[in-house]
């Protein structure tokens, strides 16, 4: 299968070099067609595609900046591709927030995220630590052994198709007043019957955040399925995580950020994630902010759960509304079309026809 690589051009002489030199090394051998402007950007259809970006000392790309404008105005663009990023900056900021920024751009344009799609490499390369450290090898090797990695995935992963998905739906939310449970309502009632939904509350009281245990505690629990801080997480959520083929996310926007449950939710995985991956499960949210800010949530959950514990990030894997009042987000106009098509979405991906 043919890859294709979305690489911004960078201006100036120095920016792109180390990137260029890791992708030569990652995409040796491979079909690849490259683009590098804005006005080539359309791929729709079923593609596989690597971004891969160079930012200057600013964070800046101008022709990123120009890819970006397309994504955002045209939410057919990726339709059908399945990707992977790769972000190299020279320092040791801005890497990771653009990273986020693109993820979501390209996921709302069509375009599914395999799990931990992310490659990221800030100017020292420090991050790349402890992958040097188990691959024997320098901090220029691991990254170049991570973006083989990631062009590997991109070029082969499939998402498996289940005749009877199982879903988990989680909130820390009240069905009396909450308008993300009033479309978790609307979400329910239109999904096929093949589906096994289990719902859990992660109200105020019952779950406590992750307290950054020493790695190897940590690993010793979570190989036995557990967590040093038991609770919930251990007796109810996990088990549950670990039959669900996809879960969905209900994400009330408090303060321009996830709401604090959910968080430890995301943080308490990190113990399961130690002896298991989530590539095959795939992540859907239910986004309300009040005025504004549903893109900086959904962001959120991209760097939690898509890029950090590896689950597989479907097409357009958020409905993004605004809603303040009671009941409000069920009158917004055009809602139950925006239902409808995210539901579509959600069966869509569990399909027998795909390969």
């Amino acid at each position: 299968m043919s890859l294709t690589v979305i690489y911004p051009h960078l201006e100036g002489p120095e920016g792109e070099r180390r990137l260029e030199r890791v992708l030569d090394r990652a995409l040796a051998g491979r079909q690849v067609q490259v683009i590098r402007r804005a006005e080539e950007l359309d791929r729709r259809g079923s593609g596989r595609v690597l971004f891969a970006l160079a930012l200057d000392g600013a964070g800046q790309n101008m022709e990123y900046t120009r890819m970006l404008g397309r994504l955002r105005r045209e939410p057919d663009l990726l339709a059908g591709c399945t990707g992977g990023l790769i972000v190299d900056g020279p320092g040791e900021l801005y890497t990771k927030s653009t990273a986020a920024e693109l993820a979501l751009a390209v996921n709302l344009a069509g375009c599914a995220l395999v799990g931990r799609p992310l490659v990221e490499a800030t100017g020292s390369l420090v991050n790349f630590r402890i992958q040097a450290q188990n691959l024997g090898t320098d901090l220029q090797g691991a990254y170049e052994a991570a973006a083989r990695e990631l062009a590997d995935q991109v070029e082969a992963f499939f998402f498996p198709a289940r005749e009877r998905p199982h879903l988990l739906a989680l909130h820390a939310s009240s069905h009396h007043t909450s308008n993300t449970m009033d479309l978790w309502g609307e979400v329910q009632k239109r999904l096929s019957r093949r589906w096994q939904v289990e719902e859990i509350g992660l109200r105020n009281g019952t779950l406590s955040d992750c307290s950054g245990c020493p790695y190897t505690v940590c690993l010793h629990f979570g190989e036995r399925g557990s967590c040093f801080y038991g609770g919930v997480m251990a007796q109810e959520v996990y088990p549950a995580v670990r039959r669900a083929d996809a879960l969905i996310l209900m994400c009330p926007n408090y303060n321009d950020a996830l709401s604090a449950n959910l968080t430890a939710f995301i943080n308490r995985l990190t113990a399961l994630f130690r002896q298991t991956r989530f590539y095959d499960k795939a992540v859907f949210a239910l986004i309300v902010s009040g005025y504004s800010g549903s893109d900086t949530v959904a962001r959120q959950v991209i760097s939690g759960m898509n890029m950090n514990k590896s689950f597989y990030l479907p097409p357009r894997f958020a409905l993004l509304e605004t809603a303040n009042a009671p009941g409000e987000a069920l009158s917004a106009p055009g809602v139950q079309d925006r239902l409808d098509r995210f539901v579509q979405g959600m069966e869509g991906l569990f399909s027998p026809k795909k390969s």
